[in-house]
């Protein structure tokens, strides 16, 4: 079993297709089906079911593209930590973050970094605070950066705090707060808003304050990213409470200042195991000094 062999397996597993699986990984099509035929007789079991119009893991397939990942992954750490005793960081940096992150200035700061270790590949995956932490624990991910409620401290990872920001409101530039120099929840809790997704932590901090302050709203529109929210209050669908400093960047739409603001606080999150030699680079990038067990 070589690992060319579990590249091609795993690029088939993704693309669902032997022409562009041999299109992914550079080699003609028959020389890619003829490995993974080799690799079938190997084990003993057929991986892909075939047919004209698609190609199916089977259940031993299913079982057999998780591990020849993890397989792939660990041959590129062995390549990268080995490299790192001469002083050269290579391999791949899986960075996750939600896409409202404002207290880093994550394209410079991946600028900088590139700059430095030029051979390290970077994926980057935008998504739920909740999200990235499970993928951190899982090794999907090597740091993440989050945005969380005040003293609420992500689980089962490594975090340190980086920037706190209040939030403001987000209006359309028609309407009636939209003149105004500061407003207050008791005067945002009449409107209909557009939040995020009930439960998440995006949406946890505006819940919070309202229910601190003895108020009750509505939400009329559950979205996924700040960016959607705005739109949507451009159109006049709802207001939105979002972090200053993210709604700064925002446009079609106006912000005020909130007296009883809610806030959030910007954690970096990465693996309480060993980070590897790109992660480690990275969190020295940002000024974390971070163990290596």
């Amino acid at each position: 079993m070589e690992l060319q062999q579990l590249r091609y397996v795993v690029a088939v597993a993704e693309t669902r297709s032997f022409t562009r699986a041999a299109q992914q990984c550079h080699v003609v099509q028959s020389a890619l089906s003829h490995q993974v035929a080799k690799l079938e007789r190997e084990i003993g079991a057929r991986l892909f079911d075939r047919t004209s119009r698609r190609v199916v893991p089977t259940a031993a397939g299913e079982a057999f593209v998780p591990a020849a990942r993890e397989a792939l992954e660990a041959a590129e750490r062995a390549r990268a930590e080995a490299a790192a005793v001469s002083g050269v960081v290579s391999g791949r940096l899986r960075l996750g973050a939600i896409p409202t992150v404002t207290a880093l200035d994550l394209p410079s700061l991946l600028r900088d970094f590139r700059d430095a270790h030029p051979r390290v590949d970077v994926s980057l995956r935008t998504d739920g605070s909740e999200e990235l932490v499970a993928r951190i624990t899982t090794g999907s991910l090597d740091v993440a950066l989050l945005g969380l409620p005040p003293g609420r401290v992500p689980q089962g990872v490594r975090s340190r705090v980086f920037g706190r920001d209040e939030h403001v409101a987000v209006v359309a530039p028609d309407h009636a707060l939209a003149g105004e120099n500061r407003t207050d929840l008791a005067t945002l809790a009449p409107y209909p808003f557009v939040d995020f997704t009930a439960g998440t932590p995006g949406r946890l901090q505006t819940d919070q304050a309202f229910a601190a302050a003895g108020l009750e709203r509505h939400v009329a529109f559950e979205v996924t990213t700040g960016d959607l929210a705005a739109r949507l209050v451009a159109q006049r669908l709802g207001i939105a409470l979002l972090p200053g400093a993210y709604a700064a960047t925002l446009g079609g739409v106006r912000t005020v200042a909130i007296d009883d603001a809610p806030a959030r606080e910007e954690h970096i999150a990465w693996s309480r195991y060993r980070p590897s030699p790109a992660a480690a680079a990275f969190l020295e990038l940002v000024g974390l000094d971070t163990p290596l067990g």
